[in-house]
C-alpha cells in the first residue's frame, strides 16, 4: 500500500493510456512523457505500461506499508528516503515503512515514479491512467489517498539511459501539415514555420497553448466540429496556437494547420511555461 501524504500541484496515476477509443468520445489519456515512464518502469522491473505515478512541478511525499522496489525518471529532482537523498534512474530497493519524497523538479515538468508490480487501480477501458478531461480513471491524488500494489513478477529490472542533465527551454518541434492548412493563408503557414512561439502558463495535460505571432485565416467560414488527434495544432479564433497533448479532447470546430511528431511531444510535456517553442517542416 501507498499513502499519499503531499500530492504536490498535480499527481495522477498513469500508463500507456487507452488508444483506439476516439469513436466512443474517449481520448488516450496516460503519461505525457511515455519514454520517462517505460523507463522507469523497466528499471522497477515491470512491463513497460505498468500504472506508475506521474508528479508535476513540486514533486510529492508518499509512505511505503511494505518493502518494495522502486525507480524515478523523468524530470530531474531530489529523491529522499527516509531524508537520505538517493540517486534518480536507478533502481531502489525501498524499506516498509518508509517516507518517499520526490522533490520540484530542478528543470522539466513532470517525474514519474514506478514501483515493482505496479498501481493497482480498477482499469477503464483497458487503462489505469487518469483522464483529466473526462474524468475516467482514478482522480488526482490528494492527501491521504491510499493506492494498492499489483503482486510483482518475477524479473530482473533493466537499465534505462539518463537524462537527467536535459533541459527543454527551446524546443523545436517537427510537423506534418493538417486537415485544415488550406484554410491558412501563405503568410500564416510561413509565419508558423518561421516564429519562435513562448509557451503559455495556461498549458496543461489536455494541450500545450502558445504565444506568439497570431496566424491569419484565408478562409473565414465556419467549420463543423471534427475529430482531433494526439499532436494536433489547433488554431482557435485568437489566431494563437495550442498543441493538443494526452487528455485531449476527441472533436473540435477549430481549424488544425499542422500535426507534431509523435516522438517530439514528450518534449513539449517536459516544457516550462516560457520556454521557446519552434515548428520545423518535417517530410
Amino acid at each position: 500500500m501507498i499513502e499519499m501524504l503531499k500530492p504536490g500541484l498535480l499527481t495522477t496515476v498513469q500508463d500507456l493510456g487507452r488508444p483506439g477509443y476516439a469513436h466512443l468520445g474517449v481520448t488516450c489519456s496516460g503519461a505525457l512523457d511515455q519514454p520517462a515512464l517505460r523507463a522507469a518502469n523497466r528499471l522497477a522491473g515491470n512491463p513497460d505500461g505498468a500504472a506508475a505515478l506521474e508528479t508535476t512541478l513540486t514533486g510529492a511525499t508518499l509512505r511505503l506499508d511494505a518493502d518494495t522496489v522502486a525507480a524515478v525518471t523523468g524530470a530531474p529532482c531530489e529523491v529522499t528516503v527516509d531524508g537520505q537523498a538517493v540517486p534518480m534512474w536507478t533502481t531502489l530497493d525501498l524499506p516498509a515503512g518508509c517516507v518517499v519524497q520526490i522533490g520540484p523538479a530542478t528543470t522539466g515538468v513532470r517525474s514519474y515514479v514506478a514501483f515493482a508490480g505496479g498501481i493497482d487501480v480498477p482499469p477503464v477501458l483497458g487503462s489505469r491512467a487518469t483522464d483529466t478531461l473526462s474524468g475516467l480513471g482514478p482522480p488526482p491524488l490528494r492527501a491521504g489517498s491510499a493506492l494498492s500494489l499489483l503482486p510483482a513478477e518475477p524479473s530482473e529490472p533493466s537499465s534505462a539511459a539518463s537524462v537527467e542533465s536535459r533541459t527543454w527551454d527551446s524546443l523545436v518541434l517537427r510537423v506534418r501539415w493538417g486537415p485544415r492548412q488550406d484554410w491558412f493563408s501563405v503568410p500564416a503557414r510561413d509565419a508558423l514555420l518561421g516564429t519562435a512561439y513562448k509557451l503559455s502558463v495556461k498549458s496543461n495535460r489536455v494541450g500545450a497553448r502558445l504565444q506568439g505571432e497570431s496566424l491569419t485565416r484565408a478562409n473565414a467560414g465556419e467549420l463543423p466540429s471534427e475529430g482531433l488527434m494526439l499532436g494536433a495544432v489547433q488554431v482557435p479564433a485568437d489566431g494563437q496556437p495550442l498543441v493538443f497533448l494526452a487528455d485531449h479532447p476527441t472533436t473540435g470546430g477549430y481549424p488544425v494547420i499542422a500535426v507534431v511528431d509523435a516522438e517530439d511531444l514528450p518534449l513539449l510535456a517536459q516544457a516550462r511555461p516560457g520556454a521557446t517553442v519552434s515548428f520545423q517542416l518535417w517530410t
